[in-house]
């Protein structure tokens, strides 16, 4: 099973940052507003200049390609991004199962992206990112839009993808009740360099 292993990672003006996040294993990214956890997922990603490197399952980011990368660790951002004008459109495998514990009918295959809400659009992203199976998550507030009901489905979706696949999981949360139940550990992100606990 991977696991993903952040070495002397520097970006956005920051100390170099080491972390390692088990197979299977849900780290939550916790700090104040501005200090940098969506970027710190973003530099993972490989979307913003950076220095250092990360390992998934022992394989270096730096000796593939970056599209070839980011199929292998998957990046949720705040916002979604759409490009067709149906939902069904953007998804190349469609599973009734996952839709429904998402709290959707399979009509949402014809809804249209303009008409759908912040919540919607972030559960169908989150929906579309897994449908591709990366080897890690990279998730950046996925609930933030969510009411409790809709935010509990998608804490479950999330740990039976973590359990099924091995898959590790940083996940940036402002809610401390959220934390508590999803999180194995916490990475701190201050102004002074970022450290993890137990």
């Amino acid at each position: 099973m991977p696991d993903l292993d952040i070495k002397r990672l520097q970006a956005f003006g920051r100390d170099p940052i080491d972390v390692h996040v088990g197979a299977g294993e849900c780290l939550c990214v916790v700090g104040p507003s501005g200090s940098g956890k969506s970027l710190l997922l973003r530099a993972i990603a490989d979307l913003d200049p950076n220095r250092g490197d990360v390992f998934l399952d022992g394989r270096s980011r730096n000796e593939m390609s970056a599209p070839t990368w980011r199929r292998l660790v998957g990046f949720l951002p705040t916002e979604s991004r759409w490009w067709f004008e149906t939902v069904g459109e953007h998804f190349d495998e469609r599973r009734a199962d996952d839709l429904a514990d998402l709290g959707f009918a399979e009509d949402v295959w014809d809804w249209q992206i303009h008409r759908l809400s912040t919540g919607e659009r972030q559960r169908l992203a989150l929906l579309r990112l897994m449908a591709h199976r990366p080897k890690a998550l990279l998730l950046d507030e996925p609930t933030a839009s969510l009411d409790e009901d809709n935010k509990r489905r998608v804490e479950t979706v999330i740990a039976r993808y973590r359990k099924d696949l091995g898959a590790p999981v940083l996940w940036v949360s402002h809610e401390p009740a959220q934390i508590e139940r999803v999180s194995n550990r916490r990475f701190h992100i201050e102004t002074r360099p970022a450290e993890a606990e137990s």
